[in-house]
């Protein structure tokens, strides 16, 4: 969606901006999304850094608010804007289990797969080369965190349990790239994993952010 009082500076190509916003498009709100020259290092300009001072992205402007850091802007988007049922901030145990997963998806997930798409996708893309063997250290990493995710999806239809939440959204970017590689296997090899991934795909809003994002590099 366009316009409306809502911007989100960065561009959908990151998996931090797509996650921002998948939780925007489930929520129907209005929002503008701003580029910036990533090549020019716009991100470190002091203008973005008025921002966010670490010079990453998303950050989000909604009236005299501004907020930096991809998880928390999620969890802000959804309070405000109607998607506190993806919190169940209604439910303490249900919103306990919201809580523990997005930590294993900080903790655990991402610190594998973002290697492997950055060593995969990221570096292609601005005409650098894989180191392989970065890569094999962290495939057979996440191999190890799908292990433990295909357990928990053999019990419950989502992370927190039988309800879509924030768990399963903040899994989105990384994944994405990643099913567009060779390592798609590692999520396809695990039955209860890759069930979850294409129910999670099918949600329009993700698939109206994933066609933002690049399927070649």
């Amino acid at each position: 969606m366009a316009g409306g009082g809502v911007k989100v500076y960065g561009s959908a190509v990151s998996p931090f901006v797509a996650t921002v916003l998948v939780c925007l498009e489930e929520t129907g709100t209005a929002y503008e999304l701003i580029p910036l020259d990533m090549a020019a290092r716009e991100q470190k300009a002091p203008h973005h850094l008025a921002r966010n001072p670490f010079g990453t992205i998303p950050a989000l402007e909604d009236g005299e608010l501004t907020l930096f850091e991809s998880r928390a802007i999620s969890r802000y988007v959804l309070r405000k804007y109607g998607g506190t049922d993806l919190l169940r901030e209604g439910n303490l145990e249900e919103a306990a289990m919201v809580d523990v997963w997005l930590e294993a998806e900080a903790h655990q997930y991402h610190p594998s797969i973002s290697h492997i798409v950055r060593q995969c996708v990221i570096l292609p893309m601005i005409g650098g080369a894989r180191d392989q063997g970065v890569v094999d250290v962290h495939a057979g990493k996440l191999r190890e965190v799908l292990g433990a995710y295909d357990a928990r999806l053999g019990e419950c239809e989502y992370l927190a349990g039988d309800f879509l939440s924030l768990a399963d959204f903040a899994h989105f970017g990384f994944t994405r790239y990643l099913m567009g590689t060779e390592y798609a296997a590692l999520v396809e090899e695990r039955p209860n994993v890759r069930a979850w991934w294409e129910r999670l795909s099918a949600r329009p809003a993700v698939r109206k952010v994933a066609a933002l994002m690049p399927t070649e590099w």
